[in-house]
């Protein structure tokens, strides 16, 4: 990287007090422009606003620095106001690519979204939603009966995925994970490890009487019939973290917490 002390910073917040303050802090202390023109952006909050600051800046180029001034921060660094020039420069890179859903509603309207950890189906009523899941235009199960299902990335495996009882996958593995959410039938039906490059076909059947929602990261669209879900290799994220807390190290972590 080049020296940061060359390189435009903009900081931006979550909308709480802890973050905003952190903002006015760290404006008056380092030399700073508008998002618009930054080289570098430092995100201010959890991750949820992480996850918001990705999505304003797809295809720009933007490299994102995290200071954790939410909760979880897992996708962020530890917060502090000094030597931040340096911390940049020792920065580490992690490139992450999102996935692409594409999804028809039951009206037949169509829809497109990004998601940089998952993309959801929920069921939307009382009833179980029922899933066809086709694998390249290969049918691999004939019918999921269950609360849901996702299709998630090494970067999103430890969020919503692990909580699913989803696998974790270490950063940089050519894998995506599919698992089902509460899966009634097939009961034994774990989820499974597809290739990087798979595109994952959802058939969401009885829809009228069984409706299911789908969600990238944070976009929901209701009353899905079928969604297709593929990475996005042409769009490239970039997110700077300190050596010792980088992001691979992390998701490995995550595997030997007892």
């Amino acid at each position: 990287m080049a020296d940061p002390r060359d390189l435009s910073l903009a900081f931006v917040h979550a909308e709480t007090e802890e973050a905003e303050a952190a903002a006015e802090r760290l404006q008056q202390l380092y030399p700073n422009v508008a998002p618009r023109d930054a080289e570098i952006i430092i995100a201010l909050g959890g991750d949820g606003f992480m996850l918001e600051t990705l999505h304003e800046q797809f295809g720009d180029g933007v490299s994102i620095f995290g200071m954790n001034r939410g909760t979880v921060g897992f996708l962020m660094n530890a917060y502090s106001e000094d030597n931040l020039y340096e911390r940049l420069a020792r920065s580490e890179r992690v490139t992450l690519h999102p996935l692409k859903m594409e999804a028809r509603t039951a009206d037949g309207t169509p829809a497109q979204a990004l998601a940089i950890n998952e993309v959801a189906l929920f069921r939307q009523s009382r009833q179980a939603a029922k899933l066809r899941i086709r694998i390249d235009g290969v049918t691999r199960l004939e019918e999921l009966v269950c609360d849901g299902a996702l299709v998630a990335t090494p970067a999103g495996s430890t969020a919503y995925n692990l909580s699913a009882h989803g696998p974790i996958l270490p950063l940089g593995t050519p894998l995506l994970a599919l698992t089902p959410i509460s899966a009634f039938r097939p009961r034994r039906w774990r989820g499974a490890l597809l290739p990087q490059k798979a595109e994952v076909e959802i058939e969401v059947l009885e829809s009228s009487k069984r409706p299911v929602s789908a969600t990238a990261d944070f976009t929901e669209i209701r009353n899905v019939d079928m969604v297709r879900v593929r990475e996005n290799r042409n769009t490239k994220l970039h997110l700077l973290f300190d050596p010792e807390h980088n992001l691979e190290e992390r998701i490995l972590k995550e595997q030997f917490i007892p």
